[in-house]
Parts: structure tokens; sequence; C-alpha cells
């Protein structure tokens, strides 16, 4: 991968599959608790994807900010040194 969107592309189905949904029904900033019905075991598991899938450690405490894809993203791109 060598750009934002490609990153974002990849992310966004990892999180829909997660979520149970679609990739694109997947807004950049639809809450997942309240507009895809997410959980704290799914927030749990997203995390653990992300860590494996990127290779990079993540606080659990990042999980708060975590409520929608630009979050997610943003969370994702600090932790992997990804450039914007």
């Amino acid at each position: 991968m060598t750009n934002v969107e490609d990153r974002k592309t990849e992310l966004r189905e990892l999180v829909a599959e997660v979520l149970e949904i679609e990739p694109d029904e997947l807004t950049d900033h639809g809450d997942f608790v309240e507009d895809y019905d997410g959980d704290s075991l799914r927030a749990i598991e997203l995390l653990a994807r992300i860590e494996r899938k990127y290779k990079i450690e993540i606080p659990q405490q990042e999980l708060a900010t975590m409520r929608d894809f630009d979050a997610v993203y943003a969370v994702t791109a600090g932790y992997a040194g990804w450039r914007s």
C-alpha cells in the first residue's frame, strides 16, 4: 500500500467485516455503537485485527476515541507511522 486511499479502502473492509456490514455501508462519521450496533467485544476484536494486520500495538485506551471510521483511521495511521 502506498497511498492514503488504498489504506483507507483496506481498513474500511476490515472494519466492515468486524461490524458485519458491507464496506459501502460504512460512512466516515457513522458511530459504531449507535449506527452499526457495535459493542465492546467488536471494538476489542477490531483493535486486535488492526494490530495483527499492520503489526502495530495500540493501547486499549484508544478504543474510547475509535468510535467512527475517521477516528479508527487516524489512530491506526498514527501508530503505524503513515503519512497523509
